[in-house]
């Protein structure tokens, strides 16, 4: 009884909140454009639906909260595609940073913001799209749209999903959230930590699948990496790429870069393309560079940096690297994707803020991952390679085995979804 009761206290507190959030939204979007794309863009929502979905389309649904979610969800998806080729595929993203970057992805029929998780909104939108099959992604998790889907008999599965211990899922007063992980039909988890903290709460159908961003970054090797530019630009030197950077990373890179003595190639990919850094950025670097939006007409050739200043083509240009540094764990951001360069068999420079990311650490562990925190740090692992084309291999396919070995969550998955 006191169980009973709480729960429903804790949903009417849960739906009073996600309501004035509907509308806060809306006011903050006013200040914030970020925000506005959303509000906007979940404004249009079921009328898109309404004009492209019909009550005899067959439907599925896959949910991202943004666009790392979808990259790590889109090799699921994929082949859900191949495998229902006659129903009509709705994704939905919760943020701008995955929609406005995949409103045009090919793996679905309609793209769309999803609605705030409010009653009245689950009930319309699973009214439109009356899915066969939903898939969520890793994280995001709605309560409402977890128990229309139930209520309703609809098939529902999480994947790639990775649970903490401190999670309200596990509290004593999280009662209402993990109620709702009974939505879900089966979840697919990154690991076995994951596995046994839903099995404490008595969920059980549960499968350790690994993670299905090792599937989709090893899948990469299958697509046509080739960029001419970069071909011109390495000219044959040994080449290193700074991926997804953010100034205090900068920092140290072109250090390092202005006092290197060796003919190195350096390719910069700057997180933040806005031209204001992008031309910092290029000021303190003294030897010659140029920017990606300057080649044209250029021998690239005599230049020793090259800095992208579009987005894009990161994942194409780790195909060129012999050594790769990837931003965002020397600041207040979070790591990068480090999947993305190791599957090329390349050694990898990292920050010292990863304990958020495992596969940084497993990489670490099996040396063929460094964590740096200043300039002193970064130059004595640069030195440590000794600029030896065999030993950087012998050190970069550590990577590669790493996440070749790691391969297969696809499979795990659809076999189940096949039945």
């Amino acid at each position: 009884m006191y169980f009973s009761t709480k729960v429903k206290i804790l949903k009417i507190v849960y739906n009073i909140v996600i309501s004035i959030t509907e509308k806060l939204l809306q006011f903050i979007g006013l200040f914030n454009h970020k925000i506005m794309l959303g509000v906007e863009g979940r404004s249009k929502t079921f009328s898109v639906l309404e004009n492209n979905i019909n009550q005899n389309d067959n439907c599925i649904w896959f949910h991202c909260a943004s666009l790392g979610e979808y990259e790590q969800g889109l090799p699921v998806f994929k082949e859900i595609r191949k495998l229902y080729n006659n129903h009509k595929i709705i994704l939905t993203f919760f943020s701008p940073s995955g929609y406005e970057i995949r409103k045009n992805s090919k793996v679905a029929d309609v793209v769309v913001y999803l609605p705030i998780d409010t009653q009245k909104n689950t009930r319309r939108f699973l009214g439109l799209i009356n899915p066969e099959l939903t898939v969520f992604v890793k994280y995001d998790i709605w309560p409402n749209y977890l128990k229309e889907l139930k209520k309703r008999q609809l098939r529902a599965v999480l994947i790639s999903a990775l649970f903490r211990e401190n999670q309200s899922y596990f509290k004593w007063y999280g009662s209402f959230m993990r109620d709702k992980l009974f939505g879900f039909e089966h979840i697919f988890t990154q690991d076995e930590n994951s596995k046994q903290l839903l099995e404490s709460i008595n969920y059980t159908s549960v499968t350790v699948s690994g993670d299905t961003r090792f599937d989709r970054v090893y899948n990469q090797l299958d697509q046509d990496n080739s960029l001419d530019f970069i071909t011109e630009f390495k000219n044959g030197n040994l080449c290193f790429v700074g991926g997804s950077t953010w100034p205090e990373g900068e920092k140290i890179l072109v250090d390092y870069i202005n006092n290197s003595p060796k003919d190195i190639k350096y390719i910069i990919v700057p997180h933040n393309i806005k031209e204001t850094q992008i031309q910092k950025l290029k000021q303190n670097i003294t030897k010659p560079v140029v920017l990606y939006s300057e080649k044209n007409n250029l021998n690239l050739k005599e230049y020793h940096v090259l800095i992208i200043d579009t987005i894009g083509l990161l994942s194409k240009i780790y195909a060129y690297a012999d050594i790769a540094y990837v931003g965002g764990a020397i600041g207040n951001t979070g790591l990068h994707n480090t999947l993305e360069p190791a599957v090329f068999g390349i050694p990898i420079i990292i920050g010292n803020r990863h304990k958020e990311f495992p596969e940084a650490q497993a990489m670490i562990n099996n040396g063929g991952m460094f964590e740096v925190r200043n300039s002193n740090d970064f130059k004595l692992v640069m030195e440590n390679f000794d600029f030896n084309s065999s030993s950087i291999k012998a050190v970069g396919d550590k990577n590669f085995n790493f996440i070749k070995k790691n391969t297969g969550a696809v499979i795990q998955i659809m076999d189940y979804l096949r039945i």
